[in-house]
């Protein structure tokens, strides 16, 4: 891609299909764990049963990357045309969309594990960074968006604040391990401290 800017439609695409890979990539685990069932001669509940941090895993992530992509899909209702430092922005958080099934499959096997819960949240605290690295650009780089000044602060804070919040969720996590997963509950700040502010 030359350094002309171009439309963001083919891009947009291109992430859309990324992130529905992604998303069925994650309940393969659950798919490939019948036929052992089976084997070993056990019921069919036993495939929800036993399964039970493999589904809660799965239902987390999916909904993270469906709330990921409903942002990435609003920021770019609002983008005309593409450079490369944005085409790479997007690449990177694109990169993240595809690791997540893999954190996942770790969080299913190990639970609570500390290193798993680490490494969950630093995956999608990468791609939070990397959603805001994209707003921040596209409301300073003139002729990029239909309209740069829809990018307002309510909106650079409610991005910006998500990742702060999943930093400290990342601290909270490492330093009281018995937090765990729970931390991500911070995501819930943000939201509110914009609505108080922008009200």
């Amino acid at each position: 891609m030359s350094g002309r800017p171009r439309p963001a439609e083919r891009l947009v695409f291109f992430s859309d299909a990324v992130v529905a890979i992604a998303m069925t990539l994650l309940v393969l685990p659950l798919v490939d764990s019948v036929p052992g069932l089976l084997d070993d001669g056990r019921p069919a509940a036993a495939a929800i049963s036993e399964n039970g941090w493999e589904i809660t895993s799965f239902l987390l992530t999916f909904v993270v990357i469906a709330r990921q992509w409903l942002s990435h899909h609003h920021l770019f209702e609002q983008i005309r045309y593409v450079d490369v430092v944005l085409m790479w922005l997007n690449i990177a958080w694109l990169l993240t969309v595809a690791v997540l099934p893999f954190p996942t499959e770790l969080t299913g096997a190990y639970g609570a594990d500390r290193f798993a819960v680490l490494f969950y949240i630093g995956t999608v605290l990468a791609n939070t960074l990397c959603l805001t690295a994209m707003t921040l650009y596209v409301r300073r780089t003139r002729g990029l968006a239909h309209d740069a000044s829809v990018i307002d602060g309510r909106w650079v804070f409610g991005s910006v604040g998500a990742s702060v919040a999943l930093v400290l969720a990342f601290a909270l996590s490492a330093l009281v391990p018995a937090a765990g997963y729970y931390s991500l509950l911070l995501l819930f700040v943000p939201p509110q401290l914009a609505r108080f502010r922008y009200r």
